[in-house]
C-alpha cells in the first residue's frame, strides 16, 4: 500500500502537494538509500517552493515557510529526520537566528509554532504507518521520534482523537475524525502563535 499523506494541502500548487505527499511516503519507509532519497526530494520541494515564491500578502502556511532561505533550512530538518529529538535552540542555530526571532519568524510565516509543525509531520507520517498496518506500534513510535509505544498512544489519541490501535482498525474513524484534528502546517490556516518558551521536544 502507497503511503500518501492525506491531511497535507499546499493549495493551487499541485506540483508542490505532490512533491509533498512524496516527502511523506519516504519518511515513512525504511528502505536502502531512504535517506538519499529524502535528502533530494527535500531538496527538489525547496527549489519548487523558491520557483512559487508567493507574495507577501499570502496567507500563512508550508509554502510561504519554504520560500524563506532560513526558516526552510528548520523545515528541511525536520523533514529529513522526523524521529530525532529536535528543538526551537537547535532548529534556530540551524536558521542562523536567535530562539526567540527564529520562533517569531516561523509562526508568522508557516501559521503554527515549530514545535506544532514537528508533532503534525510526525502526526501525518504516523496515520499513513497505521494505515499500512504493516509495522507494530512501538515501531511506529519509534519511527517518529516516541521512545515508548505507551507516549506515541497519548501524543496520538491527544492530537487524532483516538487511539492508534482505533484509528488503525477503522472503528469510529471517518472523515469527521481528520476534520477534528488541529490545523495542519500544510494548509492556509494560521494557527495560535504563542511565545518562545515553547521550547522542548514533542
Amino acid at each position: 500500500m502507497a503511503l500518501m499523506p492525506r491531511m497535507i494541502h499546499v493549495r493551487g500548487v499541485p506540483r508542490l502537494t505532490q512533491l509533498v505527499r512524496l516527502v511523506g511516503e519516504e519518511a515513512a519507509r525504511q528502505d536502502m538509500g531512504r535517506d538519499l532519497i529524502l535528502e533530494r526530494l527535500v531538496e527538489v520541494l525547496l527549489v519548487e517552493a523558491l520557483r512559487a515564491a508567493p507574495s507577501q500578502g499570502a496567507a500563512p502556511g508550508l509554502l510561504r515557510g519554504l520560500s524563506d532561505p532560513r526558516i526552510a533550512a528548520a523545515l528541511r530538518l525536520m523533514h529529513g529526520d522526523i524521529a530525532r529529538a529536535w528543538t526551537v535552540a537547535d532548529l534556530a542555530r540551524a536558521a542562523g537566528l536567535s530562539r526567540s526571532s527564529f520562533f517569531d519568524h516561523f509562526a508568522r510565516l508557516v501559521g503554527v509554532r515549530p514545535m506544532e509543525y514537528l508533532l503534525a509531520w510526525r502526526m501525518a507520517v504516523a496515520k499513513e504507518l497505521l494505515r499500512d498496518g504493516r509495522m507494530a506500534l512501538d515501531e511506529v513510535a519509534g519511527r517518529i521520534g516516541y521512545g515508548s509505544a505507551s507516549t506515541f498512544s497519548t501524543a496520538f489519541s491527544r492530537y487524532v482523537g483516538v487511539p492508534p490501535g482505533q484509528f488503525r482498525r477503522g472503528e469510529g474513524v471517518g472523515p469527521q475524525a481528520d476534520l477534528a484534528t488541529p490545523p495542519t502546517p500544510w494548509s492556509t490556516t494560521a494557527g495560535e502563535n504563542g511565545g518562545p518558551g515553547a521550547r522542548g521536544v514533542i
